[in-house]
């Protein structure tokens, strides 16, 4: 039940292509793959071998006892349901199947590229339940919805294989900080509790040493090389305008709004490093969703970012 808890310590075997027909990968079709079927990469643990939640329990936030200030929160507020999601929860469980606000939402979350996004779950008027493939692309997870099998890439942002191939998913805007900057924001809120219908240990923290290290752990694309980002350097990932950007979170200003363009549309990005929070609005001030990612994931699935520097816009290779 366990094999998996030390996946920073599996052999490198594990990041060799699987080996098959390349019509399957781990029992998923993937004849009508848009990415090469030998790029995923089998991750150690099967379908389902990682649990996704799919009945979460909550706990008012002032009644939360098991999160520590410094913990880190992926929040969503819709029509007045607010609830936060704890990364020390998601790193063992990677999907949440949940409905806020009366929307059915997936909280997503891959340790391997830090990233954790929430996105729509109703596609062709079916409403989807995700799961955890245990194949990866470019290092990062891709999920499954269990009513057709199809794959899907959580930072591409699409159905890669299977009946919904092409589908681009719906990503919507979140907040990610500290807890006690959510606690302090949204004191009425709910949030994700230990209570998930499986035993694991939610006060250890099992990627420990890879997130202390520059190393990665399986192949990913190699697009981008910038002089002063390192393979695990967090940026805030932004899609707008039909154009991506990072914004190295080392380098940004912060406690103030910047005004800023992507994709040759106005935007305002503001960064409170205390409260781990990074928010952007569009010119008509709504917000985008973003991802704080490492730099290696973010420009292996968007080669032609723009890099946000202090003097300006930059963008080429």
């Amino acid at each position: 039940m366990k094999y998996w808890m030390n996946l920073i310590a599996l052999p490198l075997i594990l990041t060799t292509a699987c080996v098959s027909d390349g019509q399957t990968r781990l029992g998923f079709d993937v004849s009508n793959a848009i990415i090469s079927p030998y790029d995923m990469r089998e991750g150690g643990p099967p379908p389902d071998g990682i649990p996704s939640i799919d009945n979460p329990r909550f706990t008012r936030a002032e009644d939360v006892m098991f999160l520590e200030d410094d913990d880190i929160v992926i929040g969503y507020v819709r029509n007045g349901d607010a609830r936060a999601y704890p990364f020390r929860i998601l790193i063992w469980h990677e999907i949440v199947n949940d409905t806020v606000g009366g929307k059915p939402v997936a909280v997503t979350y891959c340790p391997l590229c830090g990233t954790a996004m929430v996105m729509g779950r109703e596609y062709d008027g079916r409403v989807l339940t995700f799961g955890v493939s245990g194949l990866l692309y470019n290092s990062d997870v891709l999920m499954f919805d269990r009513q057709t099998r199809s794959l899907w890439s959580q930072i591409g942002l699409k159905a890669v294989s299977g009946e919904f191939v092409s589908t681009e998913m719906e990503w919507l805007p979140s907040e990610q900080m500290t807890w006690e900057a959510w606690r302090e924001r949204y004191p009425e809120s709910v949030v994700l509790n230990t209570n998930t219908g499986h035993q694991r240990d939610y006060r250890n923290l099992p990627y420990e040493s890879y997130f202390a290290s520059n190393r990665t752990m399986f192949p990913y694309e190699r697009n981008r090389r910038e002089r002063d980002l390192s393979v695990k350097d967090w940026v805030a990932g932004v899609r707008h305008g039909g154009a991506e950007k990072a914004y190295p979170l080392d380098t940004v200003p912060t406690g103030k709004w910047v005004d800023d363009t992507i994709g040759g549309e106005a935007v305002r990005f503001h960064y409170d490093k205390d409260a781990s929070l990074f928010r952007i609005r569009d010119a008509e001030g709504g917000d985008l969703p973003i991802v704080h990612v490492f730099w290696f994931a973010w420009q292996a699935f968007y080669p032609e970012t723009e890099v946000w520097r202090s003097g300006g816009p930059f963008a080429g290779k």
